[in-house]
């Protein structure tokens, strides 16, 4: 699953100057204790070096013996990082990265463009949502998996790279020449203003220059004419602090606390506090949650609920209320621990326990409803909870799938990945043809016999009435692959919110919402049913 965390990149540097100062003061603190224990320590290691039944190399030894220390920690926050994850993780906390900007699936065995980020290098040189890249540097990519591809299109700045592509409707294979560069992928991937002159905006995780982008797009959304506007957090696991502080900081007053870190150090007790007036002030708000929402999303959601700023709608969110901190290692490897638990204006804990006896790290033990849970007042007097996660004030999206879409997944099983091959088949046959020219299309049950009869042929195994009983399920897909390989993910992005429960469900509590008194006004009373 994605890592949810909060990051304190400033551990980074500061691990860098002070980190011989730490170890030396470490050292000259050890009592026997510590001593017997490292003496232990390297007699283990000399015997399972010299005596081990298989040849296991000295600094390999040495690793695996950081990765069960920290495991033991019992914290699944807590990770020795390997050189490659900690770029990873720096790649993903500054939204940069050195390569061309693609986003790629793998489409019956071959590298299918699903998203070129605008404005990179890739975009640039011509590439297409719905190109089929079918050589990389004049090697066949046929069967590489998507790790295999990121590797060798990312490279340092300035270094070119060769692609052979196929593209629908087009005779023959087009040759591209493409020089990397630096690429920034933005947090926030969608700015719409919807119906009822209601703006949206999706944050997707907390990286260097979140809060300026959320600023951009409620902006732009307000010169559009929006009245209210929908913060969309859901599957956003998290990122850095700051950039979880600032974003609430652009909803809130001068002095208002926004959250507070408690630990065992000097350095991770804080509390951060609103340094700046509203820009928007008297905006209606609504922010949107899931499972998926955790860490920064979290702090977030939580500012906002506790001072009344928001309406939180959707699902509980993740429940982590720990913020780690990385520490750089001589090897280029890097360890990075939970150094302090943060909590709500209210002084909420959301931190969601952890059954340290389980075998996934990510076992939570089981949630606790609401009325179980520890009550807190929000500034005006509204009931929020502790523990488990963000509890949404308004309850949506939590739906059982109907029995007949569950029936054709069940029939699908293994075979979702052909199912899948054979939508995207169908969607670059449609763009080739030209078939379909207005982004309000409507899939035609012509439409669903072409796709039956590709199924067909790659021998997927289904009765027709499942697939028939599943017949808007299968519309829906067939609606989403054609927006985006026709006309992008911005099309894609509208077809798949006019189906969203949790979109409509906050559209009809916003419409027409002149304050955020009236917002909350709406919302039926909490219950016991969140979850």
């Amino acid at each position: 699953m994605r890592s949810r965390g909060i990051v304190v990149l400033a551990a980074l540097s500061a691990a860098l100057v002070t980190g011989g100062w730490l170890v030396g003061r470490g050292l000259q603190g050890q009592g026997a204790g510590a001593s017997n224990g490292a003496r232990l320590f390297d007699q283990v290691v000399e015997h399972v070096s010299h005596y081990y039944v298989d040849s296991i190399g000295g600094d390999s030894l040495y690793e695996k013996a950081l990765d069960g220390m920290v495991s033991e920690l019992g914290d699944p926050h807590s990770v020795v990082l390997t050189p490659d994850r900690l770029k990873r993780l720096a790649e993903s906390t500054s939204g940069t990265y050195a390569g061309l900007g693609l986003r790629v699936d793998v489409r019956d065995g071959w590298l299918t463009v699903i998203d070129p980020v605008a404005g990179a290098p890739a975009e640039r040189a011509g590439v297409r949502v719905g190109d089929r890249i079918v050589e990389i540097g004049g090697e066949s990519t046929h069967d590489w998996t998507v790790d295999e591809a990121s590797k060798r299109l990312r490279g340092a700045p300035h270094t070119k790279v060769s692609l052979l592509i196929e593209r629908p409707g087009v005779e023959g294979r087009i040759p591209f020449s493409v020089e990397r560069d630096e690429v920034h992928v933005r947090s926030v991937r969608h700015v719409a203003l919807l119906r009822d002159s209601i703006g949206y905006l999706d944050l997707t995780v907390f990286s260097n220059a979140s809060a300026r982008e959320v600023e951009q797009g409620v902006d732009s959304l307000r010169a559009l004419g929006a009245r209210t506007v929908l913060l969309d957090l859901r599957s956003n696991p998290g990122g850095l602090l700051d950039q979880g502080v600032s974003v609430a900081d652009l909803f809130l007053d001068p002095r208002q606390p926004i959250v507070s870190i408690r630990g065992r150090t000097p350095e991770a007790n804080h509390v951060f506090v609103d340094s700046a007036g509203q820009r928007w002030a008297g905006l209606p708000l609504v922010v949107l949650v899931n499972e998926g929402s955790a860490s920064a999303s979290e702090i977030v959601a939580g500012a906002l609920q506790d001072h009344d700023r928001a309406l939180i709608v959707g699902t509980t969110s993740y429940g982590k209320g720990s913020a780690q901190s990385v520490f750089p290692l001589p090897n280029g490897s890097a360890v990075k621990l939970t150094t302090s638990l943060w909590y709500t204006p209210a002084g909420r804990s959301i931190n969601k326990p952890i059954d340290a006896t389980k075998d996934d790290d990510d076992e939570e033990v089981a949630p606790e409803k609401p009325a179980d849970r520890k009550k807190f007042k929000t500034d005006g007097g509204r009931t929020v909870y502790g523990g488990g996660g963000i509890t949404p004030d308004v309850a949506a999206g939590d739906t059982a799938v109907p029995p007949a879409e569950l029936g054709f997944l069940r029939a699908l099983g293994r075979q979702v990945g052909a199912f899948r091959d054979a939508l995207t088949e169908y969607a670059l046959s449609v763009k080739a043809s030209g078939a379909v020219t207005s982004p309000d299309f409507v899939v035609t049950p012509a439409m669903r016999d072409d796709l039956w009869r590709r199924m067909a042929a790659r021998k997927i195994t289904m009765d027709r009435g499942a697939f028939e009983s599943a017949q808007q399920l299968v519309t829906r897909q067939l609606t989403y692959e054609i927006s985006r390989y026709v006309f992008g993910q911005d099309v894609e992005f509208r077809r798949r919110a006019a189906d969203d429960p949790v979109i409509n469900a906050a559209l009809g509590l916003a419409r027409g919402a002149r304050s955020q008194r009236e917002l909350f006004a709406r919302a039926p009373k909490p219950s016991a049913s969140h979850g």
